[in-house]
């Protein structure tokens, strides 16, 4: 498993055409260094915890720049739930809807049989699966 650094972070951005900034390099450090998925609320609160100085609308504009330049993937989990994940290999996810949990499905795990015809023009760009659980004991 790579070891990540402030310094290799500065790297990263870099080969993904990312001007590598002190705020982006914080951000992008607490997604990369933990591996986990991790709403924007979540980064911000880990990247003030060292500096308070990192504003909510730049936490947001820089994840979208790191989605943009496919640097991490938009994992939306419902419309009020997304998760900025580091692992942009093709996967799926588990996605426990009580206590917010995301974790990975390899890719081998899930077989999709096939796929709806598509208008003239457009190719599959990917496919996400999330599969939605809950503790048996609790209804939904």
């Amino acid at each position: 498993m790579q070891q990540y650094t402030r310094d290799n972070m500065a790297e990263l951005l870099r080969s993904h055409s990312i001007n590598p900034t002190h705020q982006r390099i914080e951000i992008a450090f607490a997604l990369f260094s933990r591996q986990e998925h991790l709403s924007a609320d979540q980064i911000m609160s880990l990247v003030n915890t060292r500096f308070s100085e990192t504003s909510k609308a730049t936490v947001y504009n820089t994840l979208n720049l790191f989605v943009e330049k496919k640097l991490v993937r938009e994992v939306i989990v419902d419309p009020s739930k997304v998760f900025y994940d580091p692992n942009t290999q093709e996967h799926h996810h588990i996605y426990n809807v009580v206590s917010g949990e995301l974790t990975d499905i390899d890719v081998s795990a899930i077989s999709i049989g096939s796929l709806p015809n598509l208008p003239e023009g457009l190719v599959t760009e990917g496919i996400d699966v999330i599969v939605r659980v809950r503790p048996q004991n609790i209804l939904s």
